[in-house]
């Protein structure tokens, strides 16, 4: 656990890239990312699902074949544990342990709604206790799912902190001096959601540790895939100029 905690640095933050699946792992690993994480949303388009339409088993199949194509640390978007109940919260993390995962993420959103604070500290410190050497990522959903409120975002992280939270990550904040204020106030190493107009740089000036995408590079994936089909199927040619893989010229 320590390796790929040791990565998460106030000010110099990890930049973790999120594939979608083997292929894209490895090139992200060539490309020299230093840890990896999944993302649930490319994960289920590539079975041609909406985010969340996964099950446990088949996520924790996936977070396997990763584990086993790279040699960076990866961690895992386990949603909220596929769980209701935190036995079965702990069944999901012990199972996340023996796939080799660095890391894994638990969030606060049930699917439809908002797991009351102390709920969710609970089913943050199941997690810990089943799986104690992973890096455990507490996630505040409130950002996403209509209720931005930094008092009650700042509050819960210092909540899934004292459950066993080794990193602290709120999601779709996005105002700078709000960030600075995530950091100034949690007691973990701070993750944030690149979104568009976010600086690199000066979210590292600000204290963030860890700097994730969620899945966007993703959706830039199957934008191109999707503008060259759109072009091929018209008879065009042009697009091919941009094709192939590291390493291969396309063919095949």
């Amino acid at each position: 656990m320590s390796t790929f905690l040791d990565l998460h640095v106030p000010g110099s933050p990890l930049l973790i890239p999120n594939p979608w699946d083997v292929g894209s792992a490895r090139l992200m690993e060539s490309l020299g990312a230093r840890a990896l994480a999944t993302t649930s949303s490319g994960f289920a388009g590539t079975l041609g699902r909406a985010d969340g339409d996964v099950t446990a088993d088949e996520v924790l199949a996936h977070c396997a074949a990763l584990v086993g194509a790279v040699t960076v640390p990866v961690s895992a978007d386990l949603e909220d544990g596929y769980a209701e109940t935190v036995e079965e919260v702990a069944a999901t993390y012990a199972g996340a342990a023996a796939t080799g995962l660095a890391g894994a993420s638990i969030e606060d959103w049930s699917g439809s709604a908002l797991h009351p604070m102390q709920q969710a500290a609970e089913r943050v410190a199941a997690a810990r206790a089943a799986a104690p050497g992973l890096v455990l990522t507490g996630r505040s959903e409130g950002y996403l799912r209509g209720n931005p409120s930094l008092s009650e975002a700042i509050t819960r992280l210092q909540a899934y902190a004292e459950a066993g939270a080794d990193v602290l990550y709120a999601p779709g904040v996005h105002d700078l001096d709000e960030i600075r204020t995530l950091v100034r106030e949690l007691p973990r190493p701070v993750n944030v959601l690149l979104l568009p107009g976010m600086s690199i740089a000066a979210l590292a000036d600000a204290g963030v540790a860890r700097m994730s995408v969620g899945g966007w590079l993703a959706g830039v994936a199957w934008k191109a895939a999707a503008s060259a089909a759109r072009a091929f199927l018209a008879g065009e040619t042009g697009w091919l100029a941009d094709a192939g893989r590291p390493g291969e010229t396309g063919e095949g």
